[in-house]
């Protein structure tokens, strides 16, 4: 029956008529209502994408002895290559002014695919000139930090960056990274998109750049890892990107996990004192809570404090006691903190040091690091603990390195140090089901360099060890680590 047909309808009986027009308009209700549903829904509908922290520095003043010369960068070219952890369809850089007392003016800034980790040449064809507010150039005030327009240059996960600055006159206060462990490179003139850059200067520190976003699927997200020289990587090779972070990186990469990890290290910083850079807890709104993306927060911090205390001179054992308190209550600050945030939050526990010929410690400070260990290893504060003390100690002399993991001044470990600290962090609490998986593999005693676990979207069972197909993994085996706990 046609009941948009007026003859047809007067024919009916009275209340058939009415009871069809009824229904008529229940029927449009529904659908105007249906289409609105669907309206909304695809407005409402969470994007595809977002921004999160591919690579990022801890920025602090950079001190006289690693600040380049007013002449080396007064209308300078300045070079620089980043690591990146995860990829993403469009990137942004996050340049910084933080400590510059003065306006820092870029003239131009430049993004490339470097032609090696160790080499100021960029591939020709692969770069973007970037742009701020649809502008070439850029203003940072002082105290300030900047983020870039988006830029259409797709990156892979892994991939190195290289940022390109030009200079005028940029503030005498200079603010960066000193502990990149990577080359940057130096001329003078506006050379932002040149393919190579003859006759450069080079220093190993990174200069007004603190992070690297990329549009990345809305699942990825962010490991922000809150440290001192361990984890900046003190010892490791020069663009070799060996830190224990990468390591990390690499293995949450090889496992699909679709998480960066931001290295927040500062060498020689403190959890309660400036020290090179500033103390962790003045630096955790800009280095953590502002990072784009973070869903997890490692903290390994607290030997410098420890070591420092009685470098010089002795104290009393309530001034020991004291700053065990304080260091606690650090922790307790940042735990707070970063759950506001919706983070969870691992800690990690601090490293041996005896012998250290730079704080020459003593049975005390070896009772304060024994004695903030057991609180975080104490269940109930953080949220997961990773046990690098037990990781690294010599099990014979366990206040001092394993001879194969010290780093030869016993207070930093060695690139094998390093990389067994990275192997040991387990996957289960930023992919579920992993560890078990890892736990296997570290019994059999076939892990050599990582693990991977193949296609584990599909079959969580098919572990292998990565390094049967990666040549510069060593074939001898290694230890298996010796600690994970997670709740």
């Amino acid at each position: 029956m046609n009941l948009n047909s007026t003859s047809n309808l007067q024919s009916l009986p009275d209340e058939t008529f009415q009871g069809l027009k009824g229904l008529t308009l229940t029927l449009q209700l529904a659908a105007v209502f249906l289409l609105a549903t669907l309206a909304y829904g695809a407005d409402s509908s969470k994007p595809q994408t977002h921004w999160v922290g591919s690579w990022a520095a801890s920025q602090q003043l950079v001190e006289p002895s690693n600040s380049l010369a007013p002449a080396d960068i007064h209308d300078a070219t300045l070079r620089q290559i980043v690591h990146l952890s995860i990829g993403g369809s469009q990137i942004r850089l996050r340049l910084s002014n933080r400590f510059g007392m003065a306006e820092l003016h870029l003239t131009s800034v430049h993004v490339a695919r470097p032609v090696a980790t160790n080499s100021e040449k960029i591939m020709p064809g692969i770069g973007a000139a970037v742009t701020f507010s649809g502008s070439p150039d850029v203003t940072i005030p002082p105290a300030a930090d900047y983020v870039s327009d988006p830029i259409s240059l797709p990156v892979a996960a892994l991939s190195d960056l290289t940022i390109t600055l030009h200079t005028d006159t940029p503030p005498a206060e200079q603010t960066g990274h000193p502990g990149s462990r990577a080359t940057s490179y130096f001329v003078h003139g506006d050379l932002v998109s040149a393919l190579e850059l003859p006759n450069a200067k080079t220093v190993e520190h990174w200069y007004f750049i603190a992070g690297v976003d990329v549009a990345a699927p809305a699942d990825a997200a962010s490991v922000v890892v809150l440290g001192d020289s361990i984890t900046d990587g003190h010892g490791v090779t020069t663009n070799g990107n060996d830190r224990w972070t990468d390591v990390l990186a690499s293995t949450l990469s090889h496992a699909k996990a679709n998480l960066s990890v931001l290295n927040q290290g500062i060498g020689g910083n403190h959890l309660l004192t400036d020290g090179l850079g500033p103390n962790a807890l003045s630096r955790f709104d800009h280095d953590v809570i502002a990072q784009p993306g973070v869903r997890y927060l490692i903290i390994l911090e607290g030997i410098n404090d420890i070591g420092l205390l009685a470098r010089k001179d002795q104290v009393s054992l309530a001034e020991h006691e004291t700053q065990v308190r304080r260091m606690i209550g650090a922790y307790e600050q940042f735990i707070a903190r970063a759950h506001t945030h919706g983070m969870k939050v691992i800690g990690a526990t601090m490293t041996p040091f005896m012998g250290s010929d730079y704080y020459h410690p003593g049975p005390v400070n070896e009772a304060d690091r024994e004695a903030v260990n057991t609180w975080i290893r104490t269940p109930g504060h953080f949220d997961a603990i990773i046990d690098f003390d037990k990781i690294v100690r010599d099990p014979a002399h366990p206040d001092r390195f394993l001879a194969v993991f010290d780093g030869g001044d016993h207070l930093h470990p060695s690139v094998a140090g390093y990389a067994a600290m990275g192997e040991a962090v387990p996957l289960s609490f930023f992919v579920p089901g992993l560890a078990r998986q890892a736990a296997t593999c570290f019994k059999r005693g076939d892990f050599v360099c990582e693990f991977l676990f193949r296609w584990w979207r599909l079959s969580q069972s098919a572990c292998v060890c990565y390094s049967e197909r990666r040549s510069p993994c060593s074939r001898k085996k290694r230890t298996p680590p010796r600690s994970a706990t997670w709740k």
